[in-house]
């Protein structure tokens, strides 16, 4: 019989800092879940893809919006906006950005191991 377990993202497994943001990783029960925190000016392509020599994110993520709000903007022009209480899917090929003047917060169910990682 397994054990029940228990994390929290104030104790995270990884952390991944950059420029005006941060990205939490707690692996559990086989899943990898990363939290994103961003500041406002937050960019992808500026503050992580330029770190890593990509103009555009090439992760696939699942995950929900706790707080904020942010767009991501796909390789073919489509701009969508995400917001407190969306959850999302995002195919490979986008940059995406912090709206407004406050903090951006997401958790990410899909594609947190490779995020934001060489």
């Amino acid at each position: 019989m397994q054990d029940v377990m228990l994390k929290a993202f104030e104790h995270p497994d990884d952390v991944r800092n950059f420029e005006k943001g941060r990205f939490e990783v707690v692996r559990i029960g086989g899943m990898t879940i990363g939290r994103a925190t961003y500041a406002p000016g937050w960019r992808w392509s500026v503050h992580v893809g330029a770190a890593l020599g990509q103009t555009t994110c090439q992760v696939e993520h699942v995950g929900m919006v706790l707080s904020g709000t942010a767009t991501a903007a796909m390789d073919d022009g489509r701009v969508f906006e995400m917001k407190a209480g969306d959850v999302f899917y995002i195919p490979p090929g986008h940059d995406s950005w912090v709206v407004g003047d406050q903090p951006y917060v997401s958790l990410h169910f899909l594609g947190a191991e490779s995020y934001a990682h060489d």
